[in-house]
């Protein structure tokens, strides 16, 4: 599998991460029955160990008590195929120094190859990125103004990114649900984040709910 396919693999699962309002113990019996349906086994338990697995990947190592959960372990295309949902939280004061603890949730996929992946990251662009670069720390840019303007991408070796990121990649992206993308070794991660609500002092708050579909 080239490096074109598997970014057009990853993009594709990753690309059908999306927020839905089903209940999350009819989502755990779908991601349930979509394993076994392909040969994979599930769990939703809690599992700390992601980071250490793949330290790389910057998103699983932001904020604290983070975990993985609701599991899927498998192959697709003969590949290593992972995906789960994964939580971490982040706390800030208020004026009144009331603490606010946010709990933020994603949903991933981690794709191997038997390729090397030179590093690089694909990820919607936000209001910081757009001021670093009014002050010169630029991300690549792209011949696609809109797909510069909408994805901030970083790699140390930017004929690599120019490979990779070509005309359909860019049509591709900029078609699907805004998600992340990052490789980095033998693997590559797809990551979408579920909108979460914050709460203050000790008191948690859940996601309604969210869902896992795959494209293919």
């Amino acid at each position: 599998m080239n490096v074109l396919l598997i970014i057009a693999v990853v993009a594709l699962i990753g690309a059908g991460i999306y927020v839905s309002l089903w209940l999350a113990a009819k989502r755990r019996k779908e991601l349930s029955d979509w394993g076994t349906a392909h040969g994979m086994t599930f769990s939703p338990a809690k599992d700390a160990s992601m980071e250490s697995r793949f330290p790389a990947f910057t998103c699983l190592r932001t904020g604290n008590s983070r975990y993985a959960y609701n599991i899927l372990t498998g192959k697709w295309s003969d590949r290593d195929f992972l995906s789960f949902d994964y939580h971490y939280l982040t706390q800030s004061h208020g004026s009144k120094g009331q603490t606010q603890t946010h709990h933020h949730y994603f949903s991933a996929v981690v794709l191997s190859s038997l390729v090397p992946l030179k590093p690089l990251l694909i990820r919607p662009e936000g209001v910081f990125d757009k001021l670093a670069g009014f002050f010169g720390f630029d991300d690549i840019n792209f011949e696609s103004a809109e797909f510069s303007r909408k994805f901030y991408v970083k790699s140390p070796d930017k004929k690599w990114a120019y490979d990779v990121i070509h005309q359909r990649t860019m049509e591709f992206m900029l078609e699907k649900p805004k998600f992340s993308l990052q490789f980095e070794g033998h693997s590559a991660i797809a990551w979408r984040f579920i909108p979460a609500r914050k709460s203050t002092c000790a008191q948690r708050t859940e996601p309604s709910g969210h869902r896992f579909k795959i494209l293919a």
